[in-house]
């Protein structure tokens, strides 16, 4: 049982670099934010966790890796709640650095504590690994499922009383002494290969969940529906991993359906939620290979398994920090440049529109003041249409109007999306050169 309890702890922690992923709209639209501050809800947990990681480690090795657990775990939970909370933008962004700093200390100090409670060492290790790829593939889903159900605070709400519920099972544990010998120095090549797929990785979270949700308009309980197939994918790819007993080429192969997966986002055919699902499965397939293959290599030290935790998390999590950082100008500046040319587009349409020029008149008033409301965001046209009150007979071609513009809109937002997937799959097949770089024999 704490086994399981720290196994959850670990979970949790790594799940809230993502687990805020589908609360992003609702966060969006109630703190009125223009679309290039929103990833800092991901950035600056993400940030915080890579930058607390190694520090943590090393105080876990030289204090009691009990305490070092709980306090962070207490400290994750005290942070959750302030997000809950939060009366800004600027404070939940503050808190949720927080909740990082503590959430590193747990997961790092884990890894003092499991090899101690699981036999053998490397049974112990795929259990943190595993823990981990779990909690952050079903993040986005079940933050989805909380935000739908109640509100975009539940999803930190929530995780107050679960960061709490493995403490009592620590009671009891012994102190786990540091190791006399010293730590290796860390894996360079799988810890940079792990920073490139997580870079990628952000993508098909970030984007995915943006695209649905604010492109195409979809509930966050239906988009977490569909972003539940990468995890199923993963699940489901896990037992077929273990058949491939190099972890050299379950790195490669998870690397490649990556960014495979990552590149037929980019060239989605039409604007369609069904169209994201062969994508979402190769690149859950592939988180499965590349991430367990990766991170245990990279954390293969008896002697300080929390010091090489520590860098593979602080490196996994600057990979999604320069993802993040790269990505969202990109989308960005394609959204203001496709929407520019979608308008243009629109006002060929409207004005070839079978209908009155009065009632083109107040529309198009209706909708300039719609744009003008959303300068940096996706707009919503359906106010606009409903704003007016025409004749019965304008109706069917106002409909057909509005039904034409919600395309061309869908178009340009899913064109918009393209070269930011293409660079994160890019990212993701960068991570093929440190993986192929010859490994030192032990000494």
């Amino acid at each position: 049982m704490r086994a399981a309890a720290i196994s959850l702890a670990v979970g949790l922690v790594l799940a809230d670099s993502s687990i805020a992923v589908l609360a992003l709209p609702a966060i969006y639209r109630e703190f009125e934010l223009d679309l290039a501050d929103l990833h800092w809800v991901l950035t600056s947990f993400n940030l915080a966790l890579a930058l607390a990681a190694i520090p943590a480690a090393r105080l876990a090795r030289r204090a009691a890796p009990v305490a070092v657990f709980a306090a962070g775990l207490t400290v994750f939970a005290v942070a959750s709640a302030a997000c809950a909370l939060a009366p800004s933008f600027e404070a939940l962004v503050a808190f949720r650095a927080v909740q990082a700093v503590g959430g590193a200390a747990s997961v790092v100090a884990a890894l003092e504590l499991l090899p101690a409670l699981v036999h053998p060492h490397r049974r112990a290790l795929a259990l943190w690994v595993g823990a981990g790829a779990a909690g952050a593939a079903l993040g986005p889903a079940i933050g989805g499922a909380l935000t739908e159900a109640i509100s975009w605070q539940a999803v930190f709400a929530v995780q107050v009383p679960s960061a709490l519920l493995p403490l009592p099972f620590l009671l009891g544990l012994q102190r786990r002494r540091a190791g006399s010998a010293q730590a290796e120095r860390p894996r360079l090549a799988p810890n940079l290969a792990l920073a490139l797929l997580s870079a990628g990785l952000a993508a098909a979270l970030f984007l995915v969940v943006l695209l649905l949700i604010e492109g195409w308009r979809l509930s966050p309980l239906a988009a977490a529906a569909v972003v539940s197939t990468l995890p199923l994918a993963a699940i489901a790819t896990a037992p077929l991993a273990g058949r491939i007993h190099s972890g050299r080429a379950r790195a490669a192969a998870g690397a490649v359906l990556i960014a495979g997966g990552l590149a037929a986002l980019a060239s989605l055919p039409q604007a369609s939620w069904a169209w994201t699902l062969p994508p979402q499965i190769l690149i859950g397939a592939g988180l499965a290979l590349a991430l367990a293959a990766l991170t245990e290599t990279a954390v293969a030290d008896r002697d300080a398994p929390a010091l090489q935790g520590g860098v593979t998390i602080a490196a996994r999590h600057a990979g999604v920090v320069l993802g993040l950082l790269l990505l969202t100008p990109v989308l960005v500046g394609d959204l203001d440049r496709e929407r520019q040319a979608a308008e243009q587009t629109g006002t060929a349409r409207l004005l070839d529109a079978p209908i009155t020029p009065a009632t083109k008149l107040e529309l198009a008033q209706a909708l300039s003041q719609q744009l003008e409301q959303t300068p940096s965001r996706i707009p919503d046209l359906t106010p606009a249409f409903r704003f007016l009150d025409p004749a019965p007979h304008e109706r069917p071609a106002l409909a057909r109007l509005e039904h034409a513009l919600d395309d061309l809109l869908d178009e340009a937002v899913t064109s918009s999306f393209s070269r930011p997937f293409l660079l994160a799959a890019a990212l993701a097949l960068a991570a093929l050169a440190p993986i192929a770089l010859p490994r030192k024999a032990p000494a």
